[in-house]
């Protein structure tokens, strides 16, 4: 367990049950009551901790290495699953992946960020930034989806597009607003879920969904604290500040209408019980799709784009 700065009390609590169970089993001496007894003062902490979270705490949680990530989910929520591959102009970027299977019984086309969970799978997938290839590729079984009726499930976990030189020369912006653009014409339901960080236009070329949900510890944000805190104070330094400024968490932007709905998590995080973040999920799903698959095509895509332009309107 990789534990956060904030987390130093839970860790020695941890730390002190694990050498409590080794020696009962090593020494035949009855403590299960003082096991038990720190096991019931380590949950009050992690509710008590979890239960008030900073902006710039949540933004750690939402980064945690071992939060599930897309092939997880996938492996967990969706069966007889089907990878796609490429953009059939570029490459195939790694960094978005995407495929047909089964939700529930029902067909449906899932993508979404692979940030990978060591450094090898990390490198593989440039740590969840897609290039130009990755958006295209996400348009390609868009239009895939939508052509054999299929609904969409989308996973965001990003901190952004791929800012490099060769992502730009191959036409980034204008990819990710495609992306965008086929999102928000699409004529079959999408559920976005952002899982983890949601960063700028690398998070909404997915994410322009019927129905967009957020993990109760996941971040959405049009530009990440530290680029927020360069640009303003001219230093990464300010990141914290600037991330209590930004209203980024699930809490703040479900008030803002920019969401629909918060996904509970564990206590302590969807890193800690990666079983029961699945349940909730698929129960959300299972819940949006039944209400949205009764809608036309039509529907569908002009409540999306109501949905979205209703965003930022102040009443007069």
């Amino acid at each position: 367990m990789t534990y956060l700065d904030f987390e130093k009390p839970i860790a020695e609590l941890e730390s002190r049950i694990r050498d409590m169970r080794n020696l009962e089993s090593g020494e035949e001496i009855n403590i299960a009551e003082e096991v038990t007894r720190l096991e019931a003062k380590r949950d009050k902490l992690l509710r008590d901790t979890y239960g008030k979270l900073t902006p710039w705490q949540k933004i750690k949680v939402a980064r945690h290495p071992e939060r599930p990530h897309f092939k997880e989910y996938v492996e967990n929520l969706v069966t007889d699953f089907m990878p796609l591959a490429g953009d059939r102009a570029f490459a195939d970027d790694l960094a978005i992946m995407g495929g047909l299977g089964r939700f529930k019984g029902q067909s449906v086309m899932v993508i979404g960020h692979e940030k990978g969970h060591d450094t090898q799978s990390r490198v593989k997938h440039n740590f969840g930034m897609a290039r130009p290839e990755g958006y295209r590729k996400t348009i390609r079984l868009l239009e895939m989806a939508e052509q054999f009726d299929i609904p969409v499930i989308t996973l965001v976990d990003t901190s952004g597009a791929y800012p490099g030189i060769g992502a730009e020369e191959r036409g980034q912006a204008e990819a990710i607003a495609r992306s965008t653009e086929a999102c928000l014409g699409l004529k079959v339901p999408l559920i976005s879920i952002v899982v983890g960080e949601g960063g700028s236009g690398g998070a909404v070329a997915l994410a322009a969904g019927n129905r967009v949900m957020m993990m109760e510890h996941a971040v959405y944000s049009v530009i990440s604290p530290e680029g927020c805190a360069s640009i303003l104070w001219r230093t990464a330094d300010k990141a914290e500040d600037a991330a209590n400024a930004m209203k980024i968490t699930a809490q703040d932007l479900l008030k803002l209408n920019v969401i629909d709905e918060v996904i509970p998590e564990p206590v302590g995080g969807a890193h800690r019980d990666h079983d029961l973040t699945m349940e909730t999920i698929r129960k959300s799903l299972e819940t949006s799709l039944s209400e949205l698959s009764a809608l036309s095509g039509d529907k569908l895509k002009q409540l999306r784009r109501e949905k979205f332009l209703a965003m930022g309107k102040v009443g007069l």
